[in-house]
């Protein structure tokens, strides 16, 4: 059985949205158990034979101050939620909290592994293929060194492989080029770094990427920053809104237009299924001792279930431990990286 803590109370709609998900997704995974974390006068209607309550007297709100949700509110469902992890009484927690208060307190309580500054958050954006892309950082880091791509791309590969069962995914380092002499001087340090781990047979490193590359499938994993990543997820997001928003502003105008989004309806509506954020729902909080998701805020049911399922795949093949040998493996040179930017 694979057990999974939920912050029930996180996200903009709380149990109204956790509690159907979570139900669902017992229904659809008989080999799951479910710890249901949040105020107990709120969940106490929910009954489920693989399903149990852990109190929490607190939530943290969408807009608390990270020292407020890390500092003040000790006792936060989401806090509880990622307890469990480090107890060992669940494999993963999930929150659709916020972020910045998810990755400060995951990081106070599981801390992160050995070899690894800095989590970095790892989703998985649509791409041309049917597949998608995943790319880190999504929004922890928003200034980074090469060092930390380096890392970020290591923690990457271990997550796509376990996803996807790529034992050799393709990393891409995203740049304004695909030419080694292209970037800023962090950008090219990193793509120095990613060729010297791709030649010691830690990455399979592709060279650099464009941001168009990201949607076209190009590579499996795109590393960069937090600020550049967190906009493409956004983009992204963006994209399956504004088909749906077409589709319906074109049926509601004249008789014409409504004869011509009706041919192309099942193309765009195809179209609009596939880069579906929903179905792709669940970043994974990379270089933790413990495994965290973080679900998007705004998530319906159907999203945030998935988000369940990336964790429940995500424990059921072990990918704590996935990460840490390819941190391990890739020890040497993350030292000498490391050893070389600290300052004299």
């Amino acid at each position: 059985m694979i057990t999974l803590a939920v912050d029930c109370m996180g996200g903009d709609h709380g149990p109204s949205v956790t509690l159907p998900a979570c139900r669902a997704f017992l229904e659809a995974h008989p080999h799951a158990e479910l710890i249901l974390v949040g105020l107990p006068e709120v969940l106490a209607e929910f009954s489920h034979p693989r399903a149990r309550v852990v109190a929490a007297s607190e939530v943290v709100r969408m807009d608390d101050p990270l020292e407020v949700a890390l500092r003040k509110k000790k006792d936060s469902s989401m806090r509880v939620a990622i307890a469990q992890v480090k107890e060992g009484a669940a494999q993963a927690a999930v929150s659709a909290g916020n972020t910045g208060a998810l990755m400060a307190i995951a990081r106070y309580v599981l801390k992160t592994m050995e070899g690894i500054e800095r989590p970095a958050i790892a989703a998985q954006i649509p791409n041309a293929t049917g597949g998608a892309t995943t790319v880190l950082d999504l929004g922890a880091n928003v200034d980074c060194t090469a060092e930390h791509l380096l890392q970020f791309a290591v923690m990457g590969s271990a997550l796509v492989s376990v996803l996807s069962g790529d034992e050799s995914p393709r990393v891409g380092l995203l740049n304004i080029g695909e030419e080694a002499i292209k970037g800023n001087e962090v950008i090219k340090k990193a793509g120095e770094l990613l060729r010297n781990a791709a030649n010691s047979g830690d990455l399979n490193f592709y060279g650099n990427v464009e941001g168009n590359d990201i949607f076209k499938g190009v590579v499996d994993i795109v590393v960069c920053d937090g600020f550049v990543g967190n906009v493409a997820l956004k983009t992204s997001e963006g994209l399956a809104s504004m088909i749906g928003s077409f589709l319906k502003a074109e049926f509601s105008r004249n008789i014409f237009t409504k004869f011509a989004a009706l041919l192309a309806y099942s193309v765009l509506s195809a179209l609009k299924k596939r880069v579906d954020h929903r179905r792709y729902n669940g970043a994974a909080l990379l270089g933790l001792r413990g495994l965290v998701f973080k679900s998007h805020g705004s998530a319906d049911a159907v999203a945030f279930g998935n988000a369940l399922s990336r964790a429940y795949d995500a424990a059921r093949n072990n990918l704590t431990e996935q990460v840490k040998a390819r941190v391990d493996h890739a020890a040497p040179l993350l030292s000498a990286t490391a050893a070389a930017a600290a300052p004299v």
